[in-house]
């Protein structure tokens, strides 16, 4: 079958207006009758279901064909230890995405799961967010990469010259973390003396307050004996994939129109069954 070019243009519109209208609207497209999801932590005998809440900058454009400010999306995913089952969600309101996420939830059935986990980078108001639309005692752990990136920065401030101490102080900072804590850890910088040059003791003030704020989020040992994930790689993998419909070479947007299809690229990636009931409701 050929189609023009307009013909597309028309009927993605058509589609995405569509979809976003039904999801502003509480509507969450699933499948008629979805699978029966796997929440099994392999080799701890438990079952735990993971949100991924993040966000990307869509590229703009303005009035005049003039390049704008990118605005942020919100990506939000839910998915099962195996990472075989995930939806996803997107909005540019984050309070809007947190409450698609709790519909997604829902209708893929973590109320089976024993534990309900978020994991993220530690974004501004994520957390907050999901707490408002689960629950406020919702277990949120700081992806371990970012944690750990915070970390091998002040490395290189604190040895900006010397490769290996820079090495061997990321090394040590990260053992700290990675099996005492995050409580350990601020213990230990708040022990640290640092040369009296400006910048690397107000760098040593910032890294401080990151982890300081953070602490309820990186009790890492915990999480690993537990057999539960401290990366957040399913949702920076999400975001990418959303974001290659949205980024690619030359593309800019209008909000309205970024708005329409990106809910349509969230769902086509949560499954032919999701998508095929989407198209099945307008028939």
């Amino acid at each position: 079958m050929r189609l023009s070019a307009a013909t597309v243009l028309r009927a993605t519109e058509q589609a995405g207006a569509r979809l976003q209208a039904q999801q502003r609207q509480g509507v969450l497209v699933v499948a008629p009758q979805p699978p029966r999801w796997d929440f099994a932590v392999p080799d701890h005998g438990q079952t735990v279901a993971y949100l991924g809440p993040g966000a990307f900058s869509v590229p703009i454009q303005g009035p005049g064909g003039v390049k704008a400010e990118g605005r942020m999306l919100y990506v939000g995913l839910v998915y099962t230890p195996s990472k075989k089952q995930t939806h996803y969600v997107v909005d540019f309101d984050l309070d809007q995405l947190a409450a698609q996420l709790r519909r997604a939830a829902s209708a893929v059935g973590v109320s089976r799961a024993e534990k309900v986990i978020a994991l993220s980078d530690g974004g501004n108001g994520l957390e907050a967010a999901l707490k408002r639309h689960f629950w406020d005692d919702l277990l949120c752990i700081l992806d371990w990469y970012h944690a750990a990136q915070h970390l091998h920065t002040f490395a290189g401030v604190l040895h900006s010259s010397a490769a290996a101490e820079r090495a061997a102080w990321a090394a040590q900072a990260k053992g700290i973390l990675y099996e005492q804590g995050g409580q350990a850890l601020v213990a230990w910088l708040r022990g640290l003396t640092v040369p009296a040059e400006e910048r690397a003791a107000e760098e040593l003030r910032k890294l401080l307050n990151y982890f300081a704020d953070n602490e309820h989020r990186t009790d890492y040992p915990e999480y690993r004996r537990q057999g539960w994930d401290i990366g957040s790689g399913p949702t920076e993998a999400g975001c990418k994939i959303v974001g290659a419909r949205l980024k690619q070479s030359g593309m800019r947007w209008v909000p309205v129109g970024a708005a329409k299809v990106a809910p349509l690229r969230a769902l086509y990636e949560s499954g032919p069954a999701a998508w095929d009931a989407f198209w099945a409701m307008a028939a």
